[in-house]
């Protein structure tokens, strides 16, 4: 009997299971597809190299701009594909060494409950039976369809397909303007395709701060990204190679046309065909029910990431992994699994760690806040990347909360994790030296512009 099985081996799972092999443990990893799961094989990695691929031909098209011309430029969708395949392959091999040198028993199959220490896996080899002391589930998610009539039409992408693409569309529709849709309409319009990005409510990437997505709306609107929102969807049809959306909105029906569809409407957690049933564990729509340590309703068996539903993000899903090996192996977890950083890359990129103004208000707490433009920030303005901000707010004479648009967000936001995780002050950060010229001196004047201190920014009234 092994000390611990855990059935998926994406973020969560694997990193879980080195954690595990690193306290000692006996570990049986069973994974159905590649290690890595959907971010490393269908989400995260796979769009930032195309990503990646779009912030190039962004610099290459406003090359200009910086007294360099490129007469002739092309997108070769072959070689765009190969390199997104080869930085995935590339880090599947590194984890199974990984793996491998963890000396973690490793099982292809599908995994499914059985009792409550038992698993049966099917494999290309047949069925068989494991056992454990303690299992941990993390199956993560899958693309959520939603109840448009015309959405399972063939050819319609989902985020998975999409990925494949042999060709740039030349009108793309995307539903859903969440993290994935906001995302792929960026890549996609710098890819060249027209682009339009449906929502039924007011903001794009509505779990980001009002200011931000407003502000950031705007953005794509300028980059010719059009956003069509506060809409119901009435049904989708195609005929011959074109598609038609049609929508209700303030005008009435309208009806919207492209040659590919994006269904990018979030995701849902991976809880059937595992046993869930049988053996009598807890879940709802929303994924499994876990306590405050991911354990389920069964003593020995806890429910990791995505499939417990609680915050769907890759980096969540790894320390509610390790945190629960930790626990099982006698140790007592010190990661603050209450301070997340978000990540989203678009142009100019989001990033955000903590209070906003709209949970304080709902909670009816005191803060203040300050925003610095990068604007005027030196570093930016080299970069020809002037644009957004930095919002920070203050409760308590701490800082609780960083919201950022602009360049490297998803870097900077990191000094922030660390300020907010050890509850340094206002003072703190402006007792800190920070190197000139950098996108990080936009978060010190940030701060320091809570109480008029800014150096660089005209006073508050």
């Amino acid at each position: 009997m092994k000390d611990i099985i855990i059935i998926g081996g994406g973020p969560g799972g694997y990193e879980a299971a080195i954690r595990a092999a690193q306290l000692g443990a006996e570990v049986l990893l069973i994974e159905k597809d590649r290690v890595g799961g959907t971010c490393l094989n269908r989400g995260c990695i796979p769009t930032k190299a195309l990503y990646r691929n779009a912030e190039i031909l962004k610099n290459v098209k406003e090359a200009d701009h910086f007294g360099i011309e490129i007469p002739s430029y092309s997108l070769n969708v072959g070689k765009v594909q190969a390199r997104k395949s080869e930085v995935v392959n590339s880090l599947v091999t590194g984890i199974e060494h990984l793996i491998k040198a963890n000396k973690i028993e490793y099982l292809k199959g599908t995994g499914k409950l059985i009792d409550n220490h038992t698993i049966e896996v099917k494999t290309d080899e047949g069925i068989t039976s494991v056992k454990g002391k303690h299992i941990i589930i993390a199956t993560g998610s899958e693309s959520s369809i939603p109840p448009i009539e015309g959405a399972t039409l063939p050819g319609i992408y989902g985020s998975n397909e999409i990925l494949e693409f042999d060709q740039v569309p030349e009108k793309l529709i995307i539903i859903g303007a969440g993290v994935v849709g906001v995302e792929f309409a960026n890549i996609f319009n710098t890819f060249g395709s027209d682009v339009t990005l449906m929502l039924r409510g007011d903001l794009i990437i509505k779990s980001e701060d009002k200011e931000i997505s407003k502000r950031l709306a705007s953005y794509f609107k300028k980059s010719g990204i059009k956003i069509v929102n506060k809409i119901q969807y009435k049904q989708i049809k195609k005929e011959n190679d074109t598609f038609t959306v049609t929508v209700e909105g303030k005008k009435g029906e309208v009806s919207y046309t492209a040659d590919r569809i994006l269904m990018a409407a979030g995701r849902k957690p991976n809880t059937q065909n595992i046993g869930l049933d049988q053996v009598g564990i807890t879940y709802t729509k929303k994924g499994i029910t876990v306590d405050d340590h991911y354990r389920t309703n069964i003593e020995n068996i806890f429910a990791i990431g995505d499939v417990n539903g609680i915050l769907m993000l890759a980096h969540v899903a790894s320390h509610q992994g390790i945190s629960v090996v930790e626990r099982i192996m006698g140790k007592e977890p010190t990661i603050n699994q209450n301070l997340v950083p978000n990540c989203i890359f678009t142009f100019p990129e989001v990033s955000s760690i903590g209070e906003s103004e709209e949970s304080l208000k709902y909670k009816g707490l005191e803060y203040n806040t300050n925003k610095f433009n990068f604007m005027a920030n030196g570093k930016a303005l080299t970069l020809g990347e002037g644009d957004g901000f930095v919002k920070v707010i203050e409760a308590n004479k701490k800082l609780v909360g960083v919201h950022i648009l602009g360049p490297h967000a998803s870097d900077l936001i990191h000094e922030a994790a660390i300020i907010l995780n050890q509850g340094l002050s206002v003072k703190d950060v402006a007792n800190t030296i920070h190197a000139h010229p950098t996108l990080s001196e936009a978060f010190v004047e940030a701060v320091l512009g809570l109480h008029n201190e800014a150096i660089h920014q005209t006073p508050k009234k």
